[in-house]
């Protein structure tokens, strides 16, 4: 990483960002709104910015490549392969183990697009205007790669010093009394809760499982638990070990689909905004599980609406 240590210690690249949530979406605090965890404000990325980002991403590649290699041109699609390998062979199994998946969306004509799934969870995408189907794979493996290798870093680790930090920094944000980080029925004393609970990770790993709570809010689910009198740490417990799966972006399916019948074209308009956030966040390098199961969830519950429009008839 020596290598290129300086070029990133002046421009900073959309790696994946610590998520620092000072409550649980959907559960309110004490003078303050409800907040959603991690969501990026998706902003325009001018040329400028671009090439900044492209800099940084071939500046760390170049970096691995002579860790691993030596000198000479990358395959960027096997190093990032390469790269899971090794670091699963001294670590936990995954659920799909060290298998990168990569997804191209269906195109006739450039620009091309594809994305790739790390084991985790975590998804990026082709991030430049790539004229071949190869290069937008080589592009998303490129930026999947160095939040991968960023993420090694001890600075990217959650410590009991990170979470002091992170603690100061939430109640200075949110004007939080003292003692609001003892109580895990405030929002700042959620906020240590899971951070404890999840020291040790990356912050990658962190930002896999606050994707969960960003669904949940974005869905209603967690506003749906508070009406029924769950707590903040009950959601918390529960939720903390849950994986995003087939049954739960199903249900969430379900429940825009009832929504939908209440209000007609409510998925459409969703679906807009979550493309929109995909395709801004995409070409600015940021991390994409949030906003691409948005759209997945929104896509399937648009495809049963004229089954269930049929079968009722």
């Amino acid at each position: 990483m020596a290598s290129a240590q300086s070029p990133m210690a002046r421009r900073q690249p959309n790696i994946a960002r610590p998520v620092a949530p000072p409550i649980v979406p959907g559960y309110p605090t004490q003078g303050s709104k409800a907040w959603t965890p991690g969501i990026p404000s998706w902003i325009p990325v001018n040329g400028s910015a671009k090439m900044v980002l492209k800099e940084a991403v071939d500046a760390v590649v170049n970096s691995f490549s002579k860790h691993t290699q030596g000198y000479g041109r990358i395959n960027v699609v096997e190093a990032l392969q390469e790269f899971w390998q090794m670091k699963l062979s001294k670590g936990p199994e995954t659920k799909n183990g060290a298998l990168v998946v990569y997804e191209s969306v269906p195109s006739s004509s450039p620009p091309y697009i594809c994305y790739v799934t790390l084991p985790g969870g975590s998804c990026f995408g082709s991030f430049q205007n790539c004229p071949t189907k190869a290069e937008a794979r080589r592009s998303a493996a490129k930026i999947a790669l160095m939040n991968s290798v960023f993420n090694e870093h001890p600075s990217r680790k959650i410590t009991d010093e990170f979470i002091d930090r992170s603690l100061q920094e939430a109640q200075s944000t949110f004007k939080g009394a003292p003692h609001e980080v003892d109580d895990p029925g405030t929002g700042i004393g959620a906020f240590r809760f899971m951070l404890e609970a999840n020291k040790g990770r990356s912050m990658l790993e962190f930002q896999e499982l606050m994707t969960v709570f960003q669904l949940l809010h974005w869905n209603g689910s967690l506003k749906a638990m508070r009406e029924r009198q769950c707590s903040r740490q009950e959601v918390l417990n529960h939720y903390s070990n849950r994986v995003l799966d087939d049954d739960m972006r199903s249900q969430m399916a379900l429940d825009w689909i009832t929504r939908e019948n209440e209000t007609r074209g409510i998925i459409h308009r969703e679906l807009q905004i979550a493309e929109k956030e995909l395709e801004s966040a995409r070409l600015a390098g940021r991390e994409l599980r949030f906003p691409k199961e948005k759209k997945e969830i929104l896509s399937l519950a648009l495809s049963q609406i004229p089954v269930i429009t049929s079968s009722t008839a």
